[in-house]
């Protein structure tokens, strides 16, 4: 019983060595194009902001790769030339799949924490929720020197509104651009 024993141990901590090293760490940043889908939503117009964070690569196969992130998120939506400016610090947990060398396909959840809410220098943080959920999908390339490429669309499912009395339910919608170096 204590050979078995032995022998599992061992034989996690040398795969916990191998894959650990095999872990890439790096940062990135890009443009996000975000809105609102819902209720009371016709006129509104895209914003413009940015996005950037680190995150983590950690292959579980060849072909698959789990990778969490902490990103800051510019987001919000525009009506009538007023700009409803949201930030988040988002939590993607994604699941990357290798279709080839490089180019990735990502899915997984996400977890948002609304920062700041601004109408116009108006602070508004009190008319929207605190917490965001969400589901992201998109495509990756990495190249073999750490640079890498991402598209990527966060799809909201929970409603993001706050305010007393209102029926109205909204959700965020995110597509997003990115570059990243994995720095090792």
């Amino acid at each position: 019983m204590k050979k078995i024993l032995l022998l599992a141990v061992v034989t996690v901590l040398g795969f916990t060595n191998v894959n650990a090293q095999k872990i890439k760490f790096g940062a990135k940043g890009g443009l996000n194009f975000a809105n609102i889908s819902g209720d009371n939503t016709k006129g509104m117009d895209v914003v413009t902001s940015f996005n950037f964070g680190v995150l983590s690569e950690i292959p579980v196969s060849d072909k698959f790769s789990f990778q969490p992130e902490l990103m800051y998120s510019g987001q919000g939506y525009s009506f009538d030339d007023n700009t409803v400016a949201l930030s988040y610090l988002n939590i993607p947990l994604m699941g990357k799949y290798y279709l080839t060398k490089g180019l990735s396909v990502e899915a997984g959840p996400q977890i948002g924490f609304l920062l700041s809410a601004k109408n116009e220098k108006i602070d508004v943080k009190d008319s929207f929720k605190t917490f965001d959920f969400g589901v992201n999908f998109g495509l990756g390339y990495k190249l073999d020197n750490g640079l890498n490429f991402g598209a990527r669309y966060n799809l909201g499912l929970t409603n993001i509104n706050n305010e007393e009395g209102s029926s109205s339910k909204n959700k965020n919608g995110v597509f997003q651009l990115s570059v990243g170096y994995f720095f090792f």
